[in-house]
């Protein structure tokens, strides 16, 4: 199992960014896939996840900023990031759910920041 995330980099606050996760050797459309974040000395914590068939539960923090999509045709889940706000500063994980296991992808960097 492969979970590709990318799209992380320095944005200024209010700005947006588009993250991307590329999953492989899971059976995608059965996979509840989510983000979460960990910023530096804090607990990693859910951002969004997003079911097989699409729906979607936020965390509060989120106050409709943030959205969730998956392409099941292209293995792939995306978080829009938009009015981000520098304590949206963290690492980012994609994660996958699948009865059986858990996954994780690698971080990928987010900073906002003036």
């Amino acid at each position: 199992v492969q979970l590709q995330a990318s799209g992380g980099g320095l944005v200024e606050p209010g700005g947006s960014l588009r993250l991307s996760c590329a999953a492989s050797g899971i059976i995608f459309r059965l996979s509840n896939m989510g983000w979460y974040r960990q910023a530096p000395g804090k607990q990693r914590e859910l951002v969004a996840r997003i079911t097989g068939d699409g729906n979607t539960n936020y965390a509060d923090f989120m106050k409709g900023r943030f959205t969730i999509s998956r392409d099941n045709a292209k293995n792939m889940v995306y978080l829009q990031m938009n009015s981000l706000k520098p304590e949206d500063t963290a690492a980012y994980y994609c994660r996958a759910q699948l009865i059986g296991g858990v996954y994780w992808g690698q971080g990928t960097l987010v900073t906002v920041s003036s």
